[in-house]
């Protein structure tokens, strides 16, 4: 591929008004995958119109680590963030984490271990802690989602977990049509047109995020101010699932 390794992944993450947080987040997680993990990786973050310090901060984390960095002033909103975040990247494999601590960096050696023979791993929480207000307006959602995709019969556990790991040529063939429909709920889409192409698709559990932040503990979350550590995604063979999405939650 022009421009890279095959061996750097390229980790996309989105980035709006995270300027307290971003910083040691992109470090922490640079730490435990490649300097402690040696798995080389870039990443492309496209702030998004960012009423705070995200900018400089990035700019200075770059001067640090590995990092692309896509600015706008006008904020464009999450899908279409995203969307040009993984147009410009350019590695074999591509992943995905959010920048609000979901995704603990321990769980993304065991992603890349799952490539073989799979075109897209995707991990999902467990346990899952919603609320039923939060289960209520999935259930909705997905009455909508099923509807508008005419996917009725593709099974993923957590599709709104943006904890992900995909080749590249998938990526090719989930970006070919009209992407970015949904506004809101762009991985339920992302998943529903990895369906469409017959994608081989890998899940795999990973610790609820509601149990633990990875990130640095000075940064204060809405929901917690301790640090719980960073467990890592163990799982059982009987846990992962390779196989051709076929069923919907």
């Amino acid at each position: 591929m022009p421009g890279m390794s095959p061996e750097v992944i390229d980790v996309v993450v989105p980035a709006h008004t995270e300027g307290a947080s971003i910083g040691s987040t992109l470090r922490d997680f640079h730490r435990t995958v490649a300097v402690d993990g040696g798995i080389s990786i870039r990443f492309v973050v496209c702030e998004d119109g960012s009423t705070d310090d995200t900018v400089e901060v990035l700019k200075k984390v770059s001067e640090e680590i590995p990092l692309k960095l896509i600015s706008d002033p006008v904020r464009k909103g999450y899908s279409r963030a995203v969307i040009d975040e993984m147009r410009a990247t350019d590695s074999e494999w591509v992943a995905f984490i959010d920048s609000d601590g979901q995704c603990d960096p321990s769980d993304f050696a065991r992603l890349v271990g799952l490539r073989s023979g799979a075109d897209l791993i995707i991990g999902w929480r467990n346990p899952r802690s919603d609320t039923w207000v939060r289960k209520v307006m999935s259930g909705a959602f997905g009455v909508v989602y099923r509807r508008l995709f005419n996917v009725f019969n593709v099974r993923v556990r957590d599709p709104s977990f943006p904890n992900l790991l995909v080749h590249r040529p998938a990526l090719q063939k989930i970006f070919a049509g009209n992407i970015g429909i949904l506004k809101q709920g762009f991985w339920w889409e992302f998943l529903a047109r990895a369906h469409a192409a017959g994608l081989r698709i890998v899940e795999t559990a990973c610790p609820s995020p509601t149990a633990r932040k990875w990130r640095n503990p000075s940064v204060p979350t809405k929901s917690n101010t301790s640090d719980r550590g960073r467990a890592s995604c163990r799982t059982s063979p009987a846990q992962t699932r390779t196989r051709l999405i076929r069923g919907y939650l």
